[in-house]
């Protein structure tokens, strides 16, 4: 492998003459940074996996039917996802510490409301609140993160990821412990902690707004409002039909769901054809290896959530404890995240990028596996150790690949498309396994889950951007391929 070869996962910047311009030596140290934006994110991932485990208990209380309480983890998903292209856009004209406070005050008031809703409808507006506040505030940190160069951008966001993961998979026993001592409202409120810790950010409100995007963002810089209802029709009908069986919902409406959602996919092609700078701009997502780059992670992240929403549950049934008994269990596979992040350097200065990723999909390909063949709690932990893994390091090496597959000015709109794409591919996971689980045994529903990272694995091993400069008078040269 030349050297040229070993480190095209690094970005660059093309000079004047035509060289790559040295990095910086004066910018922000990309360790601190990801330390601080690493723990302002723990409370949002802590969001996804402690309700897991408190939804028995939540239906209980609001005497609603299990399947029902399903809705409390797919909210939080869609908005999140759907919340992350329109953080991208604000960050054309907003500083990334702006839309980092109101993500942060929007998580900790939808949170709030969620802990205290006295009904399941009132829990889950409050979610879908919480939700879109953790969309922008992630996009928010990857700004902040992404804008440092080369090694240090790779260092933060490879922090970012051990902690996401960390956070998301001790979920689980917090989760439990939490339900266990203080009661399931007390876990849906948990995301409110990242109110106080927002002062740890404040090295981020120095970084201005993106220059020059403004421009690009459609007449008189407004919102594509279009746009953004036909994707969020779109996304909701999609996890609304993966768990149509879970939830019960009758035909008729199944088929209207389904009836929707197409008309809103058609909605989404005609729009993106008809106004090439709205909400989900066409030089972004014509651009090559980006499509690709979103559905790896989406699969990565659908893998494993799939995951992480059965293995509590499985652990239960090998050792006949419960949810505290099984988040115990879980620790030693969140743990791997943090040797994940770190490894996430080294691997993409001897592998391109897209070589990184793939190799990532295979391995929760293969944790997904050992979870649904395997019997007995150690395999269960160690297959998700290897999917907490994959998407540990999937979430770093795509983050920072996206601001070399499209133009300078496009930066934080692709960050925001391609976080949304991961985000979907997180609520999709596990709408899926519920759905099927329905239809056929647990484990089988996870077998069939693989498909999902599998895909995600030939993409990383057949597609790759073209080399070349990238459109837009200050583009610098894509360095993956």
């Amino acid at each position: 492998m030349s050297p040229h070869t070993r480190h095209s996962a690094m970005p660059q910047t093309v000079g004047p003459g035509g060289g790559p311009v040295p990095e910086r030596t004066d910018a922000p140290d990309g360790r601190r940074l990801g330390l601080a934006l690493g723990m302002l994110v723990l409370p949002m991932y802590v969001a996804l996996g402690a309700p897991s485990v408190a939804l028995p208990a939540i239906g209980r209380a609001l005497a609603v039917p299990f399947g029902a309480t399903a809705w409390i983890l797919a909210a939080w998903s869609l908005t999140c996802a759907l919340a992350m292209p329109v953080a991208g856009r604000l960050l054309l004209r907003r500083s990334p510490f702006q839309v980092l406070v109101a993500g942060v005050v929007a998580l900790a008031a939808g949170s709030a409301l969620a802990g205290a809703g006295p009904t399941l409808s009132v829990v889950i507006v409050g979610r879908l609140i919480g939700g879109a506040g953790a969309g922008a505030t992630m996009i928010a940190v990857f700004a902040a993160a992404t804008a440092l160069p080369g090694r240090q951008r790779i260092r933060a966001l490879g922090i970012i990821a051990a902690a996401s993961a960390t956070a998301s998979g001790c979920g689980t026993l917090l989760g439990g412990a939490v339900t266990e001592w203080l009661g399931w409202r007390a876990v849906l409120a948990l995301p409110v902690l990242a109110l106080p810790l927002l002062p740890v950010a404040l090295p981020v409100r120095h970084m201005p707004a993106r220059s020059g995007g403004g421009e690009r963002s459609g007449p008189a810089g407004r919102l594509d409002l279009v746009g953004a209802a036909v994707l969020s029709v779109l996304a909701g009908s999609l996890i609304t039909l993966l768990q149509a069986h879970s939830v019960g919902l009758p035909a008729p409406v199944t088929l209207a769901v389904a009836a929707v959602g197409a008309l809103a996919a058609v909605g989404l092609w005609w729009r993106v054809r008809s106004r090439p700078d709205g909400f989900v701009p066409r030089r972004v997502i014509a651009s090559r290896g980006f499509l690709a780059a979103g559905l790896i992670g989406g699969t990565v992240f659908a893998g494993y959530y799939g995951v992480l929403f059965r293995a509590p549950s499985l652990i239960e049934q090998a050792t006949g404890g419960g949810p505290l008994e099984a988040g115990m269990f879980l620790v030693p596979a969140a743990a791997c995240s943090v040797l994940a992040g770190r490894l996430v350097g080294t691997l993409t200065d001897r592998f391109t990028g897209w070589q990184v990723s793939a190799g990532l999909a295979a391995l929760t390909v293969v944790g997904v596996l050992v979870v649904a063949v395997c019997s007995g709690p150690v395999p269960v932990v160690v297959g998700t150790a290897a999917t907490v893994c994959g998407f540990a390091g999937a979430q770093a090496v795509l983050v920072g690949l996206a601001p070399d597959l499209v133009a300078a000015d496009d930066r934080d709109t692709a960050q925001g498309l391609l976080n949304s794409m991961n985000a979907l591919g997180g609520g999709i996971g596990p709408a899926a396994v519920a759905g099927l689980s329905g239809i056929v045994p647990p484990r089988v529903a996870l077998a069939v889950l693989a498909a999902l990272p599998l895909a995600g694995l030939v993409l990383g091993l057949t597609r790759r951007p073209a080399p070349g400069r990238r459109p837009g008078p200050d583009a610098a040269r894509g360095s993956p391929r």
